[in-house]
């Protein structure tokens, strides 16, 4: 039926007020917070970059994000075989925390340590981390199995410069875990006359205040260099020279240290010698008056990888793990604590926004954020098949003399 004039004002002004009333109250009521703006950790993150938190702490109070992609999960335990101070514990304490899963971690500072107890059989290992060389030689020998693919969500987060590598086309048997170089390090402070390339090592000046990497290749690998001969050489005759000049440098280097090379820099019990990116970085950031120099001959590059051995038999934990630990939420704790080359461009992604003072100081870094030109130039250690032991002699009988 059709309203009188005067009921309808009265409708409408009624109609207005009911209005009024829902928007102050939406207005002045609490919301719940999306999950994405329920982290406690402190940053000046904006809401939209917090990662989405599932109300579960790391030993060190950080908050652990929800996984982007969840696993079901039988296995009680995890057994990590990795390099030497190389992940975050927090990533760990929120692997456990989330999956309530151990993750056993044994360590090694060597891949022909890694690879030497992976042939020999008998080991328990899921997980190890062998750089590109190595990766080759494991799979021939049927150390490491392929890939499911369908288990890998995670594939999507690497920066496709990481992928598809000589050593394992397709990523069939590997995912990039970090990158960067071997180059010289010096103290600014103590060394007058910096070396820039690696022929410099054996000026007399230098001997007895050097730390190396205790890494048979990439040692070799920059005598074979400074001889103009290739890193990857299988030619007896060039590694019979290099054994030789090799010798010569050997008696001059005060420590090989692949544990941590950092230490003795920082320390002062040594001057200049050869390292890794990070280690590099992180002595950096303890005494400022550390510089890495990328040789004139060029820098040894590498990828270390995450595979799973032949053996493993907590295959559904190795998958929750790669696909938890490297999602950008969480895998940009590796700038911070172990800053190398950063394949996982989710974390960089996530870092830039959420961590804008850490990411920056990684992309204006010259060590950690590789020029192009220095990449061009770099040599990439190589599987030398038949030569392998070749290189095993050499090592052997010159760090013996």
């Amino acid at each position: 039926m059709k309203k009188q004039p005067f009921q309808l004002v009265l409708s409408v002004v009624i109609m207005l007020a009911m209005l009024l009333s829902a928007c102050s109250q939406a207005t002045n009521s609490p919301s719940s917070p999306s999950p994405a703006t329920q982290s406690s950790q402190p940053t000046s993150t904006t809401a939209a970059a917090q990662p989405a938190s599932s109300g579960k702490k790391s030993s060190s109070g950080f908050d652990c994000p929800v996984p982007q992609n969840k696993f079901e999960v039988t296995s009680k335990e995890l057994n990590l075989f990795v390099w030497t101070e190389y992940i975050p514990q927090d990533m760990i304490d929120c692997f456990e925390a989330i999956y309530g899963i151990k993750v056993n971690k044994d360590e090694y500072s060597a891949n022909e340590e890694m690879y030497a107890k992976l042939s020999a059989g008998g080991s328990a290992y899921d997980l190890v981390q062998p750089t590109d060389y190595i990766v080759s030689l494991m799979i021939r020998q049927n150390l490491i199995q392929k890939l499911d693919k369908t288990k890998l969500p995670i594939m999507s987060n690497f920066d496709s410069n990481y992928l598809n590598l000589s050593f394992d086309p397709g990523n069939d048997y590997t995912l990039p875990y970090q990158a960067g170089t071997d180059a010289i390090v010096y103290n600014a402070d103590k060394v007058a006359n910096p070396p820039t390339s690696w022929q410099d090592l054996w000026k007399p000046e230098y001997a007895g205040k050097m730390v190396f990497l205790d890494d048979s290749r990439a040692v070799i690998g920059f005598t074979l260099l400074t001889l103009g001969f290739d890193v990857n050489t299988k030619d007896p005759s060039q590694l019979d020279q290099a054994k030789t000049k090799l010798a010569e440098l050997v008696k001059n280097v005060k420590l090989f240290d692949s544990d941590s090379p950092k230490t003795a820099l920082i320390a002062g019990d040594v001057d200049l010698g050869m390292t890794w990116t990070g280690e590099a970085v992180l002595a950096q950031r303890e005494k400022p008056s550390i510089k890495y120099v990328y040789p004139s001959e060029g820098a040894i590059i590498w990828q270390d990888n995450w595979a799973i051995p032949a053996s493993a038999s907590h295959l559904d934990a190795a998958y929750a793990w790669l696909n938890y630990t490297m999602q950008g939420d969480l895998f940009w704790l590796m700038l911070k604590e172990f800053p190398y080359t950063n394949p996982n461009k989710a974390a960089l992604d996530y870092a830039q926004s959420a961590q804008p003072d850490l990411y920056k100081q990684y992309i204006d870094s010259p060590i950690t954020n590789t020029p192009s030109d220095i990449l061009k130039k770099g040599h990439r250690i190589d599987d030398v098949g038949d030569a392998t032991p070749l290189y095993d002699k050499i090592w052997t009988e010159v760090k013996g003399n």
